[in-house]
């Protein structure tokens, strides 16, 4: 607070505190920006040197010499030997004041010679000291970039982890050396701008509660429809020892918890009760129709122990194909994937071994049969009745489920998608551009500008505002670094009456007069969206050629068209404007008729410009450069400057051609070829397909010259790389799952039935994503994978019921009604405890929220949909399948 110097609050940041973060465990590099070095500056005149005929090489040489550390050998006395050292290291101003640069003949002398030629040359000759021709002292230099807090001038502190460590304990770890550095240095405050660990902790926080939040559902919903405290105390038994099994499979796997494998948990306890519940189930309606505790474990366990098995393996068959995907999806659902997996290996063998174990211990006291009866269960009895109806209209039925699906597929045009759910933020970040040229002091007034007008529309204190002036901000995109740029973080409070889309159309409400400004917003993402999108702007259009001028017109081209396609704003190109130059050429002819080689002039130009380094020197217990600095030169005397050889003095106008020109801004390449972009941001409430269709049909008016071509890139392009990859992983789980059902039961046929299922399931998913404006994203379409093996389950309990019975000979209708009568209970309180136990997840706020949403969003109206329909149009199905099988037979 107290320190206003930067230089000497950078020589504390870099001396003190990066040494001291440097030694966390976990921490890679610590690196700063906004400080200032002072350093000792020679400011000289050119008149003055003019007159003594001095160029500022001689005085850099004088200094050189004047300013050494000489070890001179060693003496030796009575057996001793001496190290013999000449410091002649200068320490102040007045040491080099009084540097001798020349000497000058005094009046005296010169009389005297015209007199006698005998006058010795030393009495002769007065010495020209160096404070003569110039002002000396320590100044700070200009700095490479300014940085700002709230409007006051701070160091910048960018603290990076190594790749291996664990993200939250290095954030914690550092937050702690922070608050130890702090009682250390009384009037130093350090400012947290933007915290990966924060985002972290808050969405681990909230998967963690909503799981939690999930069993305690679930466990409601058990005991709402068994009434039997006992029953569902099993139950709630088995969820904690699931848990504890996947943890421990976890760890053999190395995997930690973070937002995806929590994820999984939270998506796998909604899962883990199905098994334990249908195993229960079933005993209990054996208890229930009068068999002894022990046969009704037995038989119980015996009737559904292989749907169980089957359904289970669906759901984990579809997680291989995500395992073996490539690019971001891959690597993102990897340990999700896992996660998943384990913790229903784990409820398998719950449900298989220790859930009739733990009945049978339970109610091994309750010999007397009727205790049982004593609260009645919940029981759906009219359903057998309407199903008997329902299969007397089977081809209507069969029809109006094609005629849905077929409806709900008309929508998903009007949903579209992206590559990564768009997180809402209470943060965005503004690049500030102004021409090309401009200076750090302008770039950082108008920064100082726009800095103000923010605190006049939020009312002062209703947000943090920092701001990096200048290159070397670690994020953000290439075309941001120069002297006219800037990026500024704005962290909104929650208390503000503004949110972050309302305080950006302020800002380009205000500053669209200002002429040369250009602003572009990012909406700050996530950590886990900077991971998986590019920092560039959502659209990202690229024209790819040969030469320079044509990309340069035809980028010109699509910049003005994408201006007019709906939904895009800020739009801007990588090549609009080049730094202003002037370029010298020397006239080698002239230059070497007066003996001068382009060497000589270069230099002498150099030096009248920006002057010449003169080693360095030590000051406080640093090492300090010494700069021979000249006045800066104004455009109109470049013409005019003195380039001076053996005495003889030459204007740079007569040796040399100058003209203005433009800088190229920037080329990109990519595999060789260069390319041009233009950038662009989306307005709310469109997609980046929807756009990207826009912009592709605008663009197709531009006739190409052969070898140039236009391509959408950026998030588009990983977006229909990640799709392709994913739409191939549904594919290829859904002939996973088709294959574990076949050898489950023996048959090609009714696993087709039960895969009829996932239709319906998608219907559901979809118009749940059309109901909350959701738009398809990669975790919506991992939702949908795993609603494929999700979703069969309660087919296949149901079908496996229906083989028993006609096993058992009972006619067609009968079986199939009968086994749906018996097992709509278990279908029910499986598919309302999943939907309970993710329902947190899909209305979840804060941090994270938009990540999990849309994955628990499909899960959620897939399961609706396909429990509703599987218990009206698989019966259906199955009984046409059935009557097929037999015509062909006959």
């Amino acid at each position: 607070d107290n320190i206003d110097n930067m230089a000497e609050l950078r020589k504390i940041a870099d001396s003190y505190i990066r040494n001291e973060l440097i030694r966390v465990d976990g921490v890679a590099d610590v690196t700063l920006s906004g400080g200032e070095v002072s350093n000792l500056v020679i400011r000289t005149d050119p008149y003055k040197l003019a007159a003594y005929n001095l160029t500022i090489e001689a005085i850099s040489k004088q200094i050189v010499e004047e300013n050494q550390r000489l070890a001179g050998g060693r003496v030796v006395e009575m057996g001793e030997q001496y190290i013999v050292s000449g410091v002649n290291m200068l320490r102040s101003e007045e040491d080099f004041g009084n540097i001798i640069v020349s000497y000058k003949r005094t009046e005296a002398a010169a009389d005297g010679a015209a007199k006698t030629a005998a006058a010795s040359g030393s009495e002769s000759m007065a010495p020209i000291y160096l404070k003569e021709l110039a002002d000396i002292s320590f100044e700070n230099e200009r700095p490479e970039n300014i940085v700002r807090i709230n409007g006051r001038r701070c160091i910048g502190l960018s603290v990076y982890k190594e790749m291996q460590h664990n993200t939250v304990k290095t954030v914690e770890s550092v937050v702690k050396r922070f608050a130890e550095i702090e009682k250390a240095l009384p009037g130093y405050k350090f400012d947290v701008v933007s915290n990966q660990g924060t985002f972290i902790n808050s969405a681990i926080g909230e998967v963690k509660e909503s799981a939690i939040l999930g069993v305690l559902l679930a466990v409601v919903v058990l005991y709402l429809f068994l009434r039997r405290l006992k029953v569902t105390l099993v139950i709630s038994l088995a969820m904690p020892i699931s848990i504890i099994a996947t943890f421990n499979l976890m760890f053999f796997n190395d995997l930690t918890l973070n937002i995806m494998t929590l994820g999984g948990l939270a998506l796998g306890a909604g899962m883990l009760v199905d098994n334990a519940i249908v195993v229960i189930e079933s005993i209990f309606r054996n208890q229930e129709k009068g068999l002894s505790v022990k046969e009704a474990v037995i038989q119980g366990a015996g009737e559904v122990g292989g749907a169980v098995t089957a359904s289970t393996l669906t759901t984990i068959v579809v997680f291989l194909p995500i395992v073996y995907l490539h690019g971001a999806s891959g690597e993102l659902f990897k340990d999700q994937a896992w996660t998943v997996t384990f913790s229903l290996v784990s409820s398998l063998f719950v449900a298989i071994l220790v859930i009739p174990t733990l009945y049978e211990r339970m109610f091994r006291k309750n010999r007397d049969k009727k205790s049982v009866q004593a609260v009645s269960s919940v029981r759906i009895d009219g359903y057998s009745k309407m199903l008997r109806t329902i299969l007397n209209r089977r081809w209507l039925v069969v029809a109006l489920s094609l005629l849905l699906l077929l409806g709900t597929c008309c929508l998903v045009p009007f949903i579209g998608t992206e590559f990564m759910p768009k997180s809402d933020n209470n943060s965005f970040s503004v690049e500030i551009k102004l021409p090309e040229g401009t200076r750090l002091e302008r770039t950082a007034s108008t920064v100082e500008s726009i800095e103000n007008l923010i605190y006049a529309i939020t009312k002062d204190s209703l947000c943090t505002v920092y701001s990096h002036i200048g290159p070397g901000y670690s994020s953000g995109s290439d075309i941001f670094s120069g002297d006219n740029t800037a990026t500024m973080k704005v962290i909104m409070s929650p208390e503000s009456e503004f949110t972050p889309d309302g305080l950006m159309e302020e800002l380009i409400a205000n500053t669209t007069a200002v002429e040369g400004l250009e602003l572009s917003f990012l909406q700050d993402r996530n950590s886990l969206g900077s991971l998986m999108g590019s920092e560039d702007a959502p659209i990202v259009i690229e024209v790819k050629g040969e030469e320079l001028d044509e990309i340069a017109g035809i980028t010109a081209q699509v910049g003005e068209i994408a201006k007019g396609v709906p939904g895009l704003f800020n739009v801007s190109n990588s090549i609009e404007d080049g730094a202003p130059e002037m370029v010298i050429t020397v006239n080698r002819a002239l230059a070497g008729m007066n003996n001068l080689n382009v060497t000589t002039i270069v230099t002498q130009i150099q030096e009248q410009l920006s002057g010449k380094s003169a080693g360095q020197m030590d000051y406080k217990g640093e090492m300090r450069d010494i700069v021979i600095k000249v006045p800066e030169v104004p455009l109109s005397q470049l013409n005019d400057m003195v380039i001076t050889y053996n005495s003889k003095q030459f204007r740079l106008a007569e040796l040399a051609d100058i003209r203005r020109d433009v800088a190229p801004k920037e080329i990109f390449r990519r595999n060789q070829s260069r390319i041009a972009k233009v950038t662009a941001n989306l307005e709310d409430g469109y997609t980046l397909s929807k756009a990207s269709e826009d912009i592709r049909a605008a663009l197709s008016a531009i006739e190409l010259p052969a070898n140039y071509s236009i391509d959408i890139t950026g998030e588009e392009e990983k977006r229909q790389d990640s799709m392709g990859g994913l739409v191939f992983a549904l594919v290829l789980s859904v002939v996973l799952v088709y294959m574990v059902m076949a050898s489950q039961f023996e048959s090609l046929l009714h696993p087709f039935t039960i895969l009829l299922t996932i239709p319906l399931a998608l219907v559901g998913a979809i118009l749940l994503f059309f109901v909350t404006g959701t738009t398809i994203n990669i975790m919506g379409v991992i939702g949908i994978i795993m609603l494929s093996g999700i979703a069969v389950n309660s087919s296949i309990i149901l079908v496996d019921r229906i083989n028993q019975l006609k096993d058992d000979g009972l006619s067609l209708d009968d079986a199939i009604v009968g086994a749906a009568q018996q097992r709509i209970r278990p279908i029910l309180m499986t598919s309302i405890t999943t939907i309970l136990s993710l329902l947190p997840m899909a209305i979840a706020f804060g941090d994270g929220a938009s990540l999990r949403a849309p994955m628990a969003i499909a899960v959620i109206g897939g399961l609706v949909t396909s429990t509703l329909l599987s218990l009206v149009v698989i019966p259906c199905v199955y009984y046409l399948f059935e009557q097929m099988k037999a015509s062909f037979k006959r």
